[in-house]
């Protein structure tokens, strides 16, 4: 039997005669972190929602923990499960910590984990306020307490840090890594590519409804074949000179007194390392760059990867 806790096989969905999500095949094992990326509309909040049971693929099959998340009660009965919407609404009258009872009671979670997580989501002083008077942000972070009740093996995060400013955007990852740790699996669709950036176990990326590319940071390096950046910084009037001695087969972009910057694919990288190590001193400091997320994501979307 396959320990993946989440699998679709050939899903497909339709609303009328426009096509949604077309053909998807997505394995997930436990405590994996997956980043969905592609444009608006490319199906990731879909394809979420499929995973959740909130809609039926029109073809194909949707497993979760071992059964249809669209029939299997027990699954939210286990509390096995966590969503953060993309857009979050509540009632404006009830305070944070009332919505926050509010959704323990519907979900059978202890009412005791309200406070706790409040805290945890750096609302504590917040939480007898009504969220009428919230931020987007401190909604945004309502949200995310709502969807940690209970525990749940596997979160679904649509867009997480809307709305929050760039601490608060650390914070709320420092959690979810800490959840990672001790096991729990997330479905993460971002827009925010530098932020995910270091912290996915896989990236899937979708585009009109297709899966283009999926795999790790590396393996998608792979597939884009994108060159390597490298900056080299020379004793002061050697670069020229630096720039001759690597000889013709070498792209250089550019070159002033002292510096040098350069590309090259994944198989040329090593030999240019050994020749620039071998000029000796006049080398004063060498950077390595690899393509960064944004350039493989914008790789693809340019239709390379159809």
């Amino acid at each position: 039997m396959s320990n993946n806790v989440i699998s679709l096989q050939a899903v497909s969905k339709t609303y009328g005669n426009e096509t949604v999500v077309r053909d998807v095949n997505f394995d997930v094992q436990p405590g994996e972190c997956i980043v969905l990326v592609g444009h608006n509309g490319a199906g990731k909040t879909t394809l979420m929602k499929l995973m959740l049971g909130l809609t039926r693929p029109s073809t194909g099959t949707v497993e979760v923990l071992g059964g249809n998340p669209a029939f299997t009660a027990a699954v939210a009965q286990r509390l096995a499960l966590g969503y953060l919407p993309e857009s979050v609404a509540f009632y404006e009258a009830m305070t944070g910590q009332e919505v926050l009872a509010f959704y323990a009671q519907l979900k059978g979670a202890s009412y005791y984990e309200c406070g706790k997580l409040l805290q945890l989501v750096g609302l504590g002083d917040a939480s007898k306020r009504r969220v009428g008077t919230y931020s987007k942000g401190m909604r945004q972070r309502l949200g995310l307490a709502q969807a940690m009740l209970g525990d749940p093996q596997l979160l679904f995060l649509d867009e997480p840090t809307t709305g929050l400013d760039p601490l608060l955007r650390q914070h709320f990852y420092e959690l979810i890594d800490g959840l990672h740790k001790e096991g729990v699996t997330s479905i993460i669709s971002s827009h925010a590519l530098n932020e995910v950036e270091a912290r996915a176990n896989r990236f899937v990326i979708m585009k009109a409804g297709i899966i283009v590319a999926s795999g790790t940071l590396d393996e998608l390096y792979q597939l884009a074949a994108l060159p390597v950046r490298l900056e080299l910084s020379v004793t002061e009037g050697e670069a020229s000179r630096v720039a001759e001695s690597l000889g013709t087969g070498v792209n250089i972009a550019h070159v002033n007194n002292q510096k040098l910057s350069l590309s090259c694919f994944k198989g040329e990288k090593m030999p240019l390392i050994r020749h620039i190590t071998g000029l000796g001193e006049v080398v004063q400091d060498l950077q390595i760059m690899p393509p960064r997320l944004d350039e493989v994501y914008s790789h693809f979307m340019q239709g390379d990867g159809l």
